[in-house]
């Protein structure tokens, strides 16, 4: 089962691309403002790396939190969109072992459907600007 993994929570994203267990690839960058303009090259780059294509994924996990709302909206909203239109499973986490636990949950045939975030907190939203 090939597993693409989703860290958005921090300025640092991470991206990781797993077979059943074993981690065939893992990425952090400095996406900080840049997470919505490069996520996707990034997820692009980590499977052309392993030979694989989009159609070779097989489940997801994300890590949902606690942290940045945007950060999180943006990783989540990637995942589920590719869990949606690739029809395969994926699973929300937010253990300390978070990827152990995603993973393992994906390989006994779990789907959360879509995955939520979880803030710690209520969102501190400003109103708009006028």
């Amino acid at each position: 089962m090939i597993i693409l993994t989703i860290r958005t929570d921090k300025p640092e994203a991470e991206l990781g691309l797993y077979e059943n267990n074993d981690q065939l690839e893992y990425e952090v960058w400095a996406a900080h403002r840049q997470l919505a303009e490069s996520i996707h090259g990034k997820i692009q780059e980590l499977l052309g790396r392993q030979q694989k294509s989009w159609h070779d994924l097989e489940g997801i996990v994300c890590f949902q939190g606690p942290g940045s709302f945007t950060g999180l909206r943006i990783g989540l909203s990637v995942g589920n969109a590719l869990a949606y239109g690739l029809k395969i499973p994926i699973v929300a986490a937010q253990e300390p072992n978070w990827l152990e636990w995603g993973i393992a949950r994906l390989r006994v045939k779990e789907d959360d459907g879509q995955a939520l975030p979880f803030y710690g907190s209520e969102a501190h939203i400003t109103p708009q600007k006028k």
